[in-house]
This record gives C-alpha cells, structure tokens and sequence, in this order.
C-alpha cells in the first residue's frame, strides 16, 4: 500500500507532497485509522532508551525538518516514533529561500533540499505544541534568522529556547545547515562556546533539566571534528547528533551528479550521505572517547545503516529521508533491532 502511496504522490511537486502526505496522516491518526490508510501497518514498539536522562519510549526519531512548524505531531506519534524533533525555530516566522527548494534524485534514493529555516516563528509554533500527543518525547531544534548577523546569533538561539523551555523535552543547536549564509561557521570553537554558553547558563536558573544536543556538518575535517567534541564537552551539553546534510556531490554517481548540477545549491541527504555520516560519526565517538553520547541522523535508509550506527554505540536514530522513500516500516524494523539488548 505505501509503495502505491509514494507512487502517486511522486507525481507531486516535493514539498506539495510532503505536505499533502502528512495531512492525509494526521486526519486518519485522529480517528485511530492509519490501518485504513497504511495497509500492513504495525503498532509502536516500546523499548525504552535512556540518553542524558531522557527516557525515550523507543531508539526511533523524526529529524528535524520534516515538521518544521509542529502540525504533524499526533501523526508521527502515530506512525511509531519515539520522538519528533520540530524545526528548525527561528524567533521570527521567515519565508524561507524561494521555490522550487526540494529535490527529488530517486535514483540514488536521496533528496536535495535548500528550505533555508522556513517556519512559522517561536511565537506562533509554541502554542502548536502545547497540544501534543502524550508520551511523545518532543525535541525543538534551535536557529537563527537569515537576518541576524553571526555576532548576534546567540540572541536568536536564547530567545528560542527561553520560549520553549517549558513546553518541550530537549533542544538540538542547529549550526550546521547549509541554507543560511555564513551559518556553518558557527561551528568554529569561538562562535561554538558564545552560542552555547548562554544557553547553559540560562538552563542552570530553571527548575528542570532539558538535555541539549548539537547538530553537526558531515562535511568537518578531522581537526574541526575534535575541535567540536572538546568545545561541547567543554560547555557541558549533553550529546552531539551526526550529521546534518551535505554539500559534498563526489558521493553521487555521475548521471546524478548531473542532475543535481541542474537543482542547484542544497543540501544532500539520503542514501548517498549513509557513508560519509558513518564516517564521521566513528571519528567523532573516537575523538569524544565516552565523553558524550552521539545520535545518529544522516543516511538512514534501512536497517543495516542504522545497525551500523548502533554497533558503534549510538543510543537514538533519526529518520527523514529513509522515511520518505521507505516508509512507515522502517520505523517499526529500526525500532524493533537488538529489542531488550541497547547501550544507553
């Protein structure tokens, strides 16, 4: 039934048809009849994972992303994840980069996008999820405006989490998207500490403890890889996600490398990212030797490249283009790996 699903809405402009594909989820989620719609479809798989204190109901998430604005959270808690990461929320709604900005390359199962932290702002985007389904462990991933100058991107990146601190479970700090000008220069170990220290500063006035995690390029060379892990080690957050997309085309075969050419800009993601993250993410449990936890985001397509991850260690999974092209299953089989047997 999905194969015939995705058939149909590869018909569809990209982003009109994630759109549209998600709406039609969250309508029969509200009813209990996603049986209706996803036929085969498999209950959640409970097997909690605890990482920095968090208990997660199973190692399956939603990457950042693919609900940006918060409105599909009853259907992916639905669908068997155990947690959804909205995002990316800057203080002010913002447009986003013009379209067309999503890219299909199906061949090479991936996705090229160049969305630039569209959303709705934190404002708006905070009363969504004061709504959301119980028992969902529910992340805000963290960004700046396209307009506000790197000098001044902490502000943007407090003011987000000052107005969702109550409402969710964790904070991702996204520094590592290739969409916005200049913002993967926020990586580097001076801009790193300015934006994380106030955040951690501002966590330890609060009465409650929400774990913050750092999003990360898997495009850092081996010298920026250990500068990331000891400046977040060093700020005292709580664990680091690989990877982010990439803007590396060598990854790609030559017939696709062509068609990106004709899309232009963006980030890649997708299966041609699989080896590149697992390669990134192994120097970096390297280069944090037990220190921090690492998530795993990038290239998940199926359950030999998120065993993979888990053979290294990694605690949590994050879904996005694999479950465009695989999926609801691929939640339930990733979920279901080495059940009763995880590292936290």
């Amino acid at each position: 039934m999905f194969h015939l699903f995705r058939v149909f809405l590869f018909l569809f402009d990209p982003e009109r048809a994630h759109h549209l594909a998600m709406s039609v989820l969250q309508f029969f989620s509200a009813f209990g009849s996603l049986h209706f719609v996803l036929r085969g479809f498999r209950p959640r798989i409970n097997d909690p994972v605890v990482v920095a204190g968090l208990q997660f109901p199973n190692r399956v998430g939603l990457a950042a992303g693919f609900d940006k604005n918060a409105r599909y959270l009853r259907a992916a808690h639905a669908l068997g994840f155990g947690h959804v990461e909205v995002g990316t929320i800057t203080p002010r709604p913002q447009a986003g980069n013009p379209k067309p900005r999503l890219f299909r390359l199906p061949s090479a199962q991936a996705l090229i996008n160049r969305m630039g932290f569209n959303n709705d702002g934190m404002e708006l985007i905070v009363r969504r999820i004061k709504y959301k389904p119980a028992g969902l462990i529910l992340g805000c991933n963290l960004g700046k405006n396209k307009d506000t100058p790197l000098h001044e991107a902490h502000v943007d990146y407090l003011s987000v989490m000052q107005c969702f601190y109550q409402h969710v479970d964790y904070f991702t700090v996204n520094v590592s998207s290739p969409n916005t000008p200049q913002l993967r220069q926020l990586q580097e170990s001076a801009w790193l500490s300015k934006i994380l220290d106030p955040l951690i500063e501002y966590r330890r006035q609060q009465k409650s403890y929400k774990p913050i995690f750092l999003k990360i390029s898997p495009d850092l060379t081996s010298e920026q890889i250990h500068e990331v892990a000891d400046c977040s080690v060093a700020s005292g957050i709580d664990g680091i996600i690989a990877t982010n997309t990439t803007v590396n085309r060598s990854v790609l075969r030559p017939n696709d490398q062509k068609l990106a050419v004709q899309y232009g800009d963006g980030g890649l993601s997708g299966a041609p990212l699989s080896g590149q993250a697992r390669q990134l993410t192994q120097s970096l449990l390297l280069a944090l030797n037990g220190r921090l936890p690492v998530l795993a985001s990038g290239g998940m397509m199926n359950v030999e490249s998120a065993e993979s991850r888990i053979k290294m260690g990694v605690p949590l999974i994050q879904l996005y283009t694999g479950f465009v092209y695989s999926g609801p299953k691929l939640i339930y089989t990733i979920a279901s790996i080495g059940k009763g047997n995880k590292k936290d």
